[in-house]
């Protein structure tokens, strides 16, 4: 095949970016234009409550390479990716944030690494220009989830990526709701390859994501991969019980063969009934994210609606 009749689609979730949408398409296009004759550019508007989609339209009203699909309402990050990605016809697809933290420039290397072979390329990020804390934040939940994961998740690595139209139509038929987009990549297996990107510093606006929010995400990475939580209280309630039975056996060797009966503070006994009330309710909440998860999965209801389409055959 003749590398320029080779489609390119660029995914790129965007939620009250009117600061940066019309230089992020001009970057991107700039880009993408070097490389083949077929690309399409499919922004999905994840209900945006500024001039995002009035921006988009006009974009796409002179750029027939610009395609959008506008969200009937805020779904969430992942969610908007999905409907890119179901909508997507390119032969390989690229993930991207419209924020331009991730630089256009690095679109030739995913390509070329994509021409030679691999089905996934991912961009390793480093250098982050986020406050401290955020960073240290990223830091510790990439690696609490490849602790926690039963599959390889590679450290570092976002959603920034290109995947082939196999791997691609994999993810679309992925029937579950609570949806850790890397993690599913990284699930899907096939041949992959990172590649090391700095992060650089948002072009215009402010980030979307709240600190909650990405809490939510670490959370959909460990429990949509493992179960180890659950495996670490069965353990945990385990040694309780071994140690409340040793007790119990001082205790009784004690009185039948001394006659001494240890007289039990009321200190310790409030210390050891709110902990061990402390670890029930503990138990109790992280048994419920589990049946929580089962019960939105169960309701099948859709990842997304749409309100528009523009530059949709």
């Amino acid at each position: 095949m003749v590398k320029n009749t080779q489609k390119i689609t660029l995914v790129s979730p965007a939620y009250n970016e009117e600061a940066v949408v019309e230089e992020f398409v001009r970057q991107v296009s700039r880009v993408l234009g070097r490389e083949t004759n077929e690309y399409e550019i499919l922004l999905v508007d994840d209900g945006s409550k500024d001039s995002t989609l009035t921006k988009l339209r006009e974009i796409a009203s002179h750029d027939n390479h610009v395609k959008v699909l506008s969200l009937s309402r805020n779904f969430g990050h992942a969610m908007a990716i999905s409907a890119g990605l179901e909508y997507s016809s390119g032969d390989a697809v690229i993930v991207m944030d419209a924020d331009l933290q991730d630089d256009p420039e690095v679109l030739p290397l995913f390509i070329k690494e994509w021409r030679d072979g691999n089905e996934v390329v991912y961009a390793t990020r480093v250098k982050r220009k986020e406050w401290v804390g955020k960073r240290f934040a990223f830091w510790l939940s990439y690696r609490l989830i490849k602790a926690f994961s039963s599959i390889t998740l590679p450290l570092d690595a976002g959603d920034f990526s290109l995947m082939d139209r196999k791997v691609v139509d994999i993810l679309v038929a992925l029937p579950e709701r609570n949806r850790y987009l890397r993690g599913l990549r990284a699930w899907s297996g096939f041949r992959q390859k990172g590649i090391v990107v700095e992060r650089k510093a948002r072009f215009a606006g402010e980030t979307k994501y709240s600190l909650s929010a990405y809490v939510r995400l670490a959370a959909d990475g460990i429990f949509s991969f493992s179960y180890v939580p659950l495996s670490a209280l069965m353990i945990l309630g385990s040694v309780i019980a071994l140690v409340s039975m040793v007790i119990i056996f001082v205790i009784l060797v004690l009185r039948l063969w001394t006659g001494i009966l240890p007289v039990t503070g009321f200190s310790s006994i409030i210390i050891v009934l709110l902990f061990l009330g402390g670890m029930q309710m503990f138990s109790l909440g992280l048994v419920g994210v589990y049946v929580g998860r089962i019960y939105e999965e169960t309701k099948r209801r859709p990842l997304f609606l749409i309100k528009e389409k523009i530059n949709f055959s």
